[in-house]
């Protein structure tokens, strides 16, 4: 698919949108001022002093649409006249409407504060073109992470751990994580050097006086360590940094196959209040499929096994939209899991990433799938809204299933504070590992710097000088905008 465009730079959105409509197609990006050699399919827009045009062309369906210039609403009004040509040739209307970012609810919120809660609703619904039913998931959402996000205040942050290793990757995984068989000998110096690294965040912490809300040990899967590792990991973040006023410590246990009673007591006696048990499936086929080295009975024992230690808040990800998931075995999974009764669920839509195996072994997002994908959540929104869960917060990928979203479901005080203040960008996120992210925020605005980690385990080895160098990088944002 080629997109010409003619005096306007409204290029990230239009190849958004277009991605939405035509997943699976190689966007190009073209400027042009004229349409005589334009092979289809195609689409053309201009923008002039007099109006915005758009024409799909697919070569059986050829069609213009024109309006008026107004240049408070350029971006708007163009991707509306995209919009209308795609819905009319692919007969296809995305539930979230001309909305392609990752954070809708943080606009949710913005156009809440600048009109009123009906205003914004109605924005929309009239301007943005998402459905009822998105609308209104978006509202409460917003709504719910309201009451999380007032708890922070201008010196509080957030800690990330993150130890990018895996039993095995799965085949939809995109993150920068390492089979822990292949990386093994990188290990014990990784954890060496990830104490050092939290040792000299925590100095930079103390000098300026911020104050830690929420820990959260995620990667890859933390449970990989051994059960004195991870008491090596807990022990150095309550030795380096004052928990005293943290309101949630989470590690993400994640695999079930990795999970063993003396991890969780490790895990238990260094602070953590909340861990993650993540099936995706209850669907033994599926796991298979999709690279999972365990069993949907393995995932259920090892919630219990959290649960008979002493384990008080457990949440359990989902994937709807899975290879070979259908709609009764996805039902089946989501009752298997609300028959555990976890404090909370968070149900992810399947996102087709470029580095995940699936998309390299040639997996297309299908339309029928999006629409079977559209049915497992609504049967989520319908079970769980019934089991006294609410969503609290809401996230979005490209390349989703259906154009869907991310939903994290959780019983009342059970909410985690950690996921909606990453999502929402609040305060400043401090990173320690390979593949973290130092997000520096400041406090009141939408101010956002960022500080990289190396990427992979290997690079974090042996070139972690100049990470801590860069740690220097948060000492300078303080200075400047505190």
């Amino acid at each position: 698919m080629d997109i010409y465009i003619f005096n306007h730079d409204y290029l990230y959105e239009l190849e958004n949108l277009t991605r939405v409509f035509f997943p699976n197609d190689k966007i190009t990006v073209l400027p042009c001022n004229c349409v005589e050699d334009m092979k289809p399919p195609f689409l053309y827009t201009a923008v002039t002093e007099n109006k915005i045009e758009a024409r799909f062309c697919s070569g059986e369906f050829d069609k213009n649409y024109f309006c008026e210039f107004t240049a408070e609403n350029t971006e708007l009004e163009l991707m509306t006249l995209v919009f209308k040509l795609y819905t009319e040739y692919t007969g296809y209307t995305p539930v979230w409407g001309l909305l392609t970012g990752v954070r809708p609810i943080k606009l949710m919120r913005r156009l809440k504060e600048e009109m009123s809660e009906e205003k914004a609703k109605e924005y929309f619904l009239d301007k943005l073109l998402v459905s009822k039913e998105k609308t209104e998931l978006a509202c409460v959402t917003e709504k719910n992470e309201r009451k999380i996000l007032e708890l922070s205040k201008r010196n509080s942050f957030s800690l990330y751990i993150s130890i990018p290793f895996c039993p095995s990757r799965c085949s939809y995984c995109s993150f920068v994580s390492q089979s822990v068989e292949k990386a093994k000998h990188l290990v014990d110096i990784y954890l060496e050097l990830l104490v050092k690294e939290l040792k000299e965040t925590a100095g930079i912490v103390s000098q300026l006086g911020l104050n830690l809300e929420t820990v959260y040990v995620g990667g890859g899967t933390p449970t990989t360590l051994s059960a004195e590792q991870l008491k090596l990991l807990l022990d150095t973040v309550n030795s380096s940094f004052d928990t005293s006023k943290c309101r949630e410590f989470t590690v993400e246990a994640g695999r079930p196959d990795t999970i063993t009673e003396d991890k969780l007591i490790a895990i238990l006696k260094g602070g953590a209040d909340r861990i993650s048990v993540n099936p995706q499936t209850l669907n033994d086929s599926v796991l298979e499929t999709i690279g999972r080295r365990h069993t949907a009975a393995q995932a259920i024992e090892a919630f219990k096994l959290a649960r008979a230690v002493g384990v008080g808040h457990i949440n359990m990800d989902l994937i709807a939209g899975l290879p070979g998931d259908t709609l009764e075995s996805y039902k089946n999974t989501l009752d298997g899991i609300c028959n555990l009764d976890p404090e909370s669920i968070t149900v992810h839509t399947l996102s087709m990433k470029k580095s995940s195996g699936l998309t390299s072994q040639g997996k297309q997002i299908l339309k029928q799938e999006g629409l079977v994908a559209a049915e497992m959540l609504q049967y989520t929104k319908d079970k769980l809204s019934s089991l006294g869960y609410n969503p609290y917060y809401l996230y979005r990928q490209s390349r989703m299933v259906g154009n869907l979203e991310n939903v994290g479901w959780a019983k009342n005080g059970f909410e985690s504070s950690y996921n909606v203040f990453v999502m929402d960008e609040t305060h400043t996120i401090l990173g320690c590992g390979a593949g973290a992210v130092t997000k520096l925020k400041e406090y009141g605005t939408d101010r956002l710097e960022r500080i990289f980690n190396f990427k992979y385990p290997y690079e974090y080895n042996t070139r972690f000088d100049e990470i801590i160098e860069r740690k220097k990088g948060i000492i300078d944002f303080y200075s400047k905008y505190f």
